[in-house]
């Protein structure tokens, strides 16, 4: 059964809105711009090591959703076409229940001998079900789109710690790092509460220092 854990996106995924929200859009205008500049005199280097990884830290993520809403299509494709894996067994007291993992078959339908032939041939449909799946989101092109999609999101993960611990060394490296912080937190928890609000504010006010270097 490997990879087939049956989860429509990752959650890193499902939960980022990547490049979301009018701050986010002129933040990357913004940074952008400043990366490009070259004007090592106005304080916005291109050097910054920060900013870089901020830049990297973005496309990975502009990557991962991409990858992400590709898994999902080949998904949806795939279940039309053969279904989730699962299998659905009548109880004692005359109850169908559709299960969807071995181990809730274990669960619903216990240990006891008196439920060995109906727990055997439950599992045996599951399996052959599994197998079905499996064998048409390798050939789908599904497995090796959700694999390319956790490795991006793996590389997003891994850029946003090396972000946090890199200095910056101009206003729009500090401004790309509260960028990241931002979208990533709003992405996890309510965009409306302390300190998401704070945060915006800040980061206006950052680059709006940027943009008017940029304008000097």
């Amino acid at each position: 059964m490997g990879d087939s854990d049956n989860t429509t996106t990752l959650p890193s995924v499902t939960r980022r809105q990547v490049l979301a929200g009018t701050i986010a859009a002129t933040t990357t205008w913004t940074l952008e711009g400043s990366a490009s500049a070259g004007d090592a005199g106005r304080g916005y280097a291109p050097g910054d090591p920060a900013l870089a990884l901020w830049r990297e830290w973005q496309a990975a993520c502009k990557l991962t959703e991409q990858l992400c809403r590709k898994q999902q299509r080949l998904e949806t494709r795939l279940v039309e076409s053969v279904g989730f894996p699962c299998v659905t067994v009548r109880l004692s007291a005359g109850e169908d229940v559709t299960i969807h993992t071995l181990e809730a078959l274990k669960d619903v339908l216990g240990k006891g001998r008196e439920m060995a032939a109906l727990r055997d041939e439950a599992e045996a449909a599951f399996v052959a079900h599994q197998a079905r799946w499996d064998a048409a989101a390798e050939e789908g092109g599904y497995t090796a789109a959700r694999r390319a999609e956790r490795e991006a999101g793996k590389r997003a993960q891994d850029l946003m710690e090396a972000l946090s611990t890199t200095p910056a060394t101009t206003l729009a490296g500090v401004a790309g790092k509260f960028d990241a912080v931002l979208r990533e937190g709003e992405a996890w928890a309510e965009s409306s509460e302390f300190p998401w609000p704070q945060i915006r504010s800040a980061l206006s006010d950052l680059v709006r220092m940027v943009q008017e270097k940029l304008h000097e």
